[in-house]
């Protein structure tokens, strides 16, 4: 992978971090720094799904692919904060 492809990834692992905060109800109560890292995992591991359910490249915007990414990050935010919390 190229420097461009992994600025790409942190970008957009930025961006999905945020939107998968967005989505949940309440304040979530994870730093910026865990917010990017699930934020990044969920890209890749979404983008993996999309390719395996064979939607990850489409005509325009690959809407799917995002929900899931965007899905993956929620589910991400949420189990990272009720871990924190036990600890």
């Amino acid at each position: 992978m190229e420097v461009s492809g992994v600025i790409s990834a942190i970008v957009i692992g930025i961006v999905i971090g945020t939107l998968g905060r967005l989505v949940l109800p309440g304040r979530q109560r994870i730093g910026v720094l865990w917010t990017i890292a699930v934020g990044i995992t969920a890209a890749f591991v979404g983008t993996g799904i999309a390719a395996g359910l064979g939607v990850a490249d489409s005509r325009g915007v690959d809407w799917i692919e995002w929900l899931i990414q965007i899905g993956l990050a929620a589910a991400g935010v949420t189990a990272l904060e009720r871990f924190k919390a036990r600890n």
